[in-house]
């Protein structure tokens, strides 16, 4: 069903599998509707967890392969992938440059503050267009020296990324019966695309539906389209079995932009504290709740229906 997934190497960072919880309070302050569960990768206990940890074990196993002795990727000032990679970093024994777009805060916070205290070396770039040819640049210096640089790109949203979240379909079946709906966070696309192809490859037809935290569902779905392409060859498939998987993107909360507050991503934060103890990010997970309260809001699923939220992490982010 899985082709070669468990032939790939992968580092444990982590113990490999998070719970899945209902919902109850949350649907209950809702006024009823689909059953509501969360798989909580935010809990995963390794640099404050997220769905980049995931991705993370299969791409840092294949920098180590390569003989890498320094991880270079890029992200925002607040990145949750640059977060996950300088400790990963850490962890191997690996140096690590982060190229990231902004200026330098005066006081660094939330996943800046754990960037430098994982000794992670930042490079500041004016933006996001610069940070590939800067670790283009990085990694071609180093070479220079006679060390061995592997460039991440942003967010592991690659084919080798994305089967983490096919392995993580797996390890949901183990747990309960397969959703009607999965909703989650979706940016850079690696996400969204093992979660796809996951449910695929299980001939499942749970429809996955990928909030945008900043680009339109067009330039997103693309992007999804493109990683997917790239899982038949890596778990050693035939082409056919992923052929034109339906991608699905809303883009109807990303409000004014990536990174900005929306007043039902703040509702979304709050209700999901106070209903659940479980706390959501601004940036990628509040907006992600917030599309999911609207749909049950809406009425556009039924009682017997169940919505699994995928929790993506970042909360560190609260701390900005």
């Amino acid at each position: 069903m899985f082709g070669a997934l468990d032939s790939l190497p992968w580092v444990p960072l982590a113990p490999a599998s998070t719970p899945i919880e209902s919902l109850d309070r949350l649907r209950a302050a809702l006024g009823g509707g689909p059953r509501l569960m969360v798989k909580r990768d935010d809990v995963i206990g390794f640099a404050f967890g997220g769905n980049k940890v995931r991705k993370l074990r299969f791409v840092a196993a294949a920098a180590m392969a390569d003989g890498a002795d320094t991880l270079i990727t890029s992200g925002g000032i607040q990145s949750n992938h640059a977060r996950v990679t300088a400790a990963t970093a850490a962890r191997l024994g690996l140096h690590c440059i982060l190229v990231v777009n902004g200026s330098p805060p005066d006081r660094p916070t939330a996943n800046a503050l754990l960037d430098r205290l994982l000794g992670a070396e930042l490079r500041f770039v004016a933006s996001r267009e610069e940070r590939l040819p800067a670790m283009e640049a990085a990694a071609a210096a180093l070479r220079r020296l006679g060390r061995h640089p592997y460039i991440i790109p942003v967010g592991a949203s690659t084919p080798l990324g994305a089967v983490a979240f096919v392995a993580a379909v797996r390890e949901m079946l183990a747990q309960i019966d397969p959703p009607d709906v999965i909703v989650h966070a979706s940016s850079s696309g690696g996400t969204q695309a093992g979660l796809v192809a996951g449910c695929a490859l299980a001939g499942l037809s749970t429809r996955v539906i990928g909030v945008s935290a900043d680009e339109p569902a067009q330039s997103l779905a693309s992007q999804v389209r493109e990683i997917v392409s790239g899982l038949p060859d890596l778990l050693g498939l035939g082409r056919h079995c992923l052929a034109a998987p339906a991608i699905d993107i809303d883009d109807g909360f990303v409000g004014e932009g990536y990174g900005v507050p929306t007043p039902e991503s703040r509702a979304a934060i709050e209700l999901t504290a106070r209903t659940e103890a479980i706390f959501l990010d601004p940036t990628y997970t509040a907006k992600a709740m917030a599309a999911m309260m609207t749909y049950v809001r809406r009425g556009d699923f039924t009682d017997s229906q169940t919505l699994l939220f995928w929790h993506t992490g970042g909360q560190v982010a609260l701390f900005a």
